[in-house]
């Protein structure tokens, strides 16, 4: 059997890139994002920035509001970006106050701005089958398998992973799609036997290198969503990456894979959102 294709996130989202500055360019729009942010989370600076970066590549203005990790303080910077009507979009970057707190201040979040679909209204329309903005790491690996031209109608379709952010509404953009869907987790009993009946895999477990080559079924698409550093300091997937090339026919890797694609489709809701149609 030949190697699995390797998918290229980059190419891909640099395609998508090109749509929405074409896009805003003729619209003659200037889409803007405003990321909540904690002060001292370094992780969540860092992809800020590379969002901006983006953001500025294609015509996206993104602003940043960095505060201290208050709930209240937060949540009068979102009920006033709500009513600003120069802002199309509001994120709030993970983590910021504790779980409880951020899926609070997550949910005080506009629909009409909730680019990222991280409020439980935006998850509820979106297994409703009703139009929501989607959690744009589950909207890349669709995007990525369809690029690709998987066949989800009748496929056998396993999510790994249980988040808001990604194995809840991969599962939901799944089932919309026709392919029979499991969820599975860490704590399932027989994580292996469920990952063989696959034909589409979406890993999403945050948990490096928990799908090893045997456990996948051949010529499955694999799509890998996590992003985990090893000892050495090197980024590794919730996918054993070398073991699964040799069995999959579709392979998404740790770096340069999904993350692309997920910042793209992010850019392309804010654009969404301020009235600017990207064509997918």
């Amino acid at each position: 059997m030949a190697p699995a294709t390797v998918v290229d996130g980059k190419t891909l989202a640099a395609a998508i890139k090109e749509k929405i500055k074409a896009a805003a360019a003729e619209a003659g729009a200037s889409p803007t994002l405003a990321v909540v942010l904690a002060r001292g989370q370094e992780a969540a600076a860092a992809y800020t920035r590379s969002l901006a970066r983006a953001g500025e590549g294609v015509g996206v203005r993104v602003v940043v509001h960095e505060l201290g990790p208050e709930p209240r303080a937060a949540a009068r910077v979102i009920a006033e970006l709500n009513a600003a009507a120069d802002v199309n979009g509001v994120i709030l970057q993970k983590p910021f106050a504790g779980r409880e707190a951020d899926a609070e201040l997550a949910d005080k979040i506009s629909g009409a701005k909730d680019v990222d679909g991280q409020t439980s209204a935006s998850l509820g329309l979106l297994w409703a089958g009703r139009p929501a903005f989607v959690p744009s790491t589950a909207a890349a690996a669709i995007y990525i398998l369809e690029s690709h031209g998987v066949d989800f109608v009748g496929a056998e379709a396993v999510v790994v992973g249980r988040s808001l952010v990604v194995g809840k509404p991969v599962a939901a953009l799944l089932v919309a799609r026709n392919a029979t869907v499991t969820i599975c987790h860490t704590r399932t009993r027989d994580l292996a036997a469920a990952c063989r009946r696959a034909d589409v895999l979406v890993v999403a477990a945050g948990s490096a290198g928990l799908v090893k080559g045997d456990m996948i079924k051949a010529g499955a698409a694999v799509i890998d969503c996590g992003f985990n550093y090893a000892e050495d300091g090197s980024v590794v997937g919730d996918v054993a990456f070398d073991e699964a090339k040799a069995v999959a026919s579709l392979l998404s890797p740790p770096r340069g894979g999904v993350g692309p694609v997920t910042t793209a489709l992010l850019l392309v809701n804010v654009a969404w959102a301020a009235g600017v149609h990207v064509p997918l």
